[in-house]
């Protein structure tokens, strides 16, 4: 029955009676029109009674009807009621089943005739009842079609490494309630709001037939800035696949590097098709058909010798697989190709020798294999580790073999890398070219490079614009091991630089800008640092490039260094050879995190501003005894990394005789203690006007160490502030503390 009858019968608005609902739970909602028909009696009696209403519902004309006029405000005329209404409304026998909602004057003997009663009258539907609309049973299922609009997800699902149970249920399209109770079946008891690992999620997933694949995580400020490149380069072995090996060929300038390097890329299949190189890039790819007509491709870096190299490695960059040292048959081992030996081996790289102009009359392989067994490089043949390849660049002998053996070690060494993820890159050669802006050449270390990409470089960051091979054609994609010419930076990016490809601009500026709270300065550490780490115990090992002035020398000072080992640490020479402290020297300290020791021998000037940007320490000698002992503090821990400055001696500038840019000759007398090469500080009339460093001491025309009170000299010395007559220059050493 509408509720709009009920009012009518008893005289109310329908606003009115919806109060007197309200006040009694009759299982009605504000919202319902409608009401069974049995319940609409019990509600016209119950109000009747509680008004004093004379009202026969059985009289009642109970069929519906359309009309919704509002019924005659009956409640006025409550108070004329006669009270003998009131009571015959309350006699047992006019109530019927409702009364018994209230429990009030109802005795057990009404209720059981009254039960007795209704079982023996059939339940029939009156004829002109309409459908009850069940309201409170229709909730739960609206809940229940509302959870299940979400579409449950079907193949793979990316899952962060941590995440709620509410975010699984979301992210698997499955309901909560059946996510918790996946976890209680298998042990963990979860809220919705509770943390799981991906590991956990997985198993969760893999229960509603998903397979789940872990989230690539943002790299972080940290790892940028300490170019770490095993935390940058993580990934889970599953998504792993095979990439190519990138090989760097180095040796003496004149022993043909560059010639077989040609015979190399004339064996590229891919490049007789395609047309040969075209620019410069730093890098290439080749593709070699092996004797079983197997493809491989294989990346070599072009670098203009092993400095380039270090340079790379210097900035934490870790991009070659295998080292290939080019040595001449007719020439042998050369101090350059010492060099390059000391520098693949601390690259901890596999070594391959290419023996090459094996065509030449004065070819002596086994001279060779001699000198390199004598730097510790044994040759296959000779039971040891190392191939040696005899080939020829002129005459192509070899080249196969030489490549057959690159691609044998790329297998054994299993070079695996994700092509799914985001891009990691580093960057070989860079520049500014008037047409294109900044550009740089990359090799992708993992990962793939696709145009349109934003990325972070060190202290610049981009969108790649274009990329292009060593041939000149455009790419749109470069995989693993592959190398590019990429335009798009802000600004030129430094050399050894990680390009981190990021998912948006707005994440490489917020990266940019913890970099730069981070001090936006590379990973360089001071030598103060170096002391430091030696005494917490971080450094296993001293790294030393040893320079001394004769082979003689050389050798007894390496093998007392040597003999210099305690419990926890130990000294590694990582080169030792004779002659001035050069650029190579500081550079290969830079990227084994070392230092330079000088004994009896010079630090060539151009080298002092590049130990101070690289933060190298280069410690020069001439007592062999106080170099031992030094070296023994560190490794004991016995100095502190804290530096004190003491004043050796002053000397008054009396002539000036040449003036360069940043160089001078002058000539002045010892005012007292004593002037070694070291640094100095420029006093004009009391005030510091200047620093400089003292590259050379001369007394008449002999070189001296030293000039003692009271003599006069003359001076080399580096300054950007010009020397006058009259200046005294204060002449002073820095050295670590020694712990009392």
């Amino acid at each position: 029955m509408r509720l709009v009858k009920v009012a009518k019968a008893l005289g109310m608005t329908g606003q009115q009676l919806r109060h007197e609902l309200e006040e009694v739970d009759f299982g009605v909602k504000a919202t319902d029109r409608e009401v069974p028909d049995r319940l609409a009696q019990g509600i016209i009696r119950f109000v009747a009674r509680k008004h004093g209403l004379n009202i026969d519902v059985d009289q009642l004309d109970l069929s519906d009807d359309d009309s919704d006029e509002p019924a005659t405000p009956a409640l006025p005329a409550v108070a004329q009621t006669p009270a003998a209404t009131v009571e015959e409304a309350s006699s047992p026998d006019s109530l019927k089943v409702l009364r018994k909602l209230t429990l009030e004057d109802v005795s057990p003997a009404a209720i059981e005739k009254e039960k007795q009663r209704l079982a023996t009258q059939p339940r029939k539907r009156d004829a002109g009842a309409k459908p009850v609309k069940r309201t409170l049973a229709s909730r739960p299922q609206a809940a229940a079609s509302k959870q299940e609009q979400i579409k449950r997800k079907e193949g793979t699902v990316t899952l962060p490494i941590q995440l709620t149970v509410k975010e699984l249920a979301e992210k698997t399209g499955v309901q909560v309630p059946q996510v918790v109770a996946t976890l209680m079946s298998n042990g963990v008891m979860a809220t919705i709001n509770q943390v799981i690992d991906f590991e956990t999620a997985a198993i969760v997933a893999g229960e509603f037939g998903l397979v789940a694949k872990k989230e690539e995580s943002s790299a972080s400020a940290e790892d940028l800035f300490s170019h770490n490149l095993a935390e940058l380069l993580r990934d889970e072995p599953e998504n792993l696949r095979p990439r190519p090996p990138v090989v760097v060929v180095m040796g003496h300038v004149d022993h043909g590097k560059t010639s077989l390097l040609d015979a190399i890329r004339e064996t590229d299949v891919a490049g007789k098709e395609a047309g040969g190189i075209t620019q410069h890039i730093g890098a290439y790819q080749v593709t070699y058909l092996d004797a079983s007509e197997k493809e491989y491709h294989i990346t070599f870096l072009d670098t203009p010798g092993h400095e380039a190299f270090t340079a790379m490695r210097a900035r934490g960059a870790q991009i070659t697989d295998i080292a290939v040292i080019v040595v001449a048959a007719d020439e042998g081992v050369l101090p350059t190709t010492v060099e390059a030996i000391n520098h693949a081996r601390e690259a901890n790289v596999p070594i391959i020798v290419a023996l090459n102009k094996m065509d030449k009359p004065g070819a002596n392989p086994d001279k060779i294999k001699g000198e390199l067994a004598a730097r510790e490089l044994q040759p296959e043949e000779w039971g040891g580790t190392v191939p040696v390849v005899p080939c020829s660049a002129k005459t192509k002998l070899g080249i196969s073999d030489l490549l057959d053996h690159i691609v044998m070690l790329a297998e054994i060494a299993n070079l695996k890398a994700n092509p799914m993820r985001s891009a990691v890159a580093t960057i070989i050669e860079s520049h500014l070219d008037p047409a294109h802006g900044p550009l740089a050449s990359v090799i992708v270390n993992t990962g793939t490079l696709r145009v349109g990409d934003s990325f972070l470089c060190g202290a610049t960051g981009g969108k790649v614009r274009a990329l292009e091979d060593a041939r000149g054609q455009r790419l749109e994609e470069v995989a693993p091991s592959g190398a590019a010419r990429v335009s798009g930076f802000g600004s030129v990016p430094e050399v050894g630089e990680v390009m981190q490809v990021v998912r948006s601009e707005q994440e490489a500026r917020s990266l940019a800008d913890q970099l730069r709270k981070l001090g936006d300065a590379g990973r360089k550490r001071s030598f103060a640092d170096l002391v430091g780490r030696l005494s917490e115990g971080k450094l296993k090992q001293l790294k030393i490039v040893l320079k001394a002035d004769t082979q003689g020398t050389l050798q007894a000072v390496q093998d007392a260094l040597e003999k210099l080992a305690t419990e926890a640490t130990s000294v590694k020479i990582i080169q030792a050879a004779v002659g001035n402290v050069t650029e190579s020297d500081v550079m290969l300290a830079a990227a084994s995190d070392g230092l330079v020791v000088a004994f009896h021998t010079d630090t060539s000037p151009s080298v002092r501003p590049t130990a101070e940007r690289e933060g190298v320490e280069v410690r020069s000698y001439d007592v062999v005894y106080t170099l031992l002992e030094d070296i023994d503090g560190l490794l004991k821990g016995l100095v502190e990394p804290e530096e004190e400055e003491t004043t050796l001696g002053h000397i008054e500038i009396r002539g000036v005789f040449l003036t360069k840019k940043n160089e001078q000759i002058v000539g002045g007398m010892v005012k007292d203690g004593n002037i070694k090469r070291l640094p100095f500080r420029i006093l004009r009339e009391g005030n510091v006007v200047g620093e400089g460093r003292i590259t050379s001491l001369k007394h008449v025309d002999k070189d001296i160490k030293e000039a003692k009170v009271g003599t006069e000299c003359g001076l080399r010395v580096e300054s950007a502030t010009p020397i006058s007559e009259g200046d005294v220059l204060e002449v002073y050493l820095r050295e670590l503390k020694k712990k009392r």
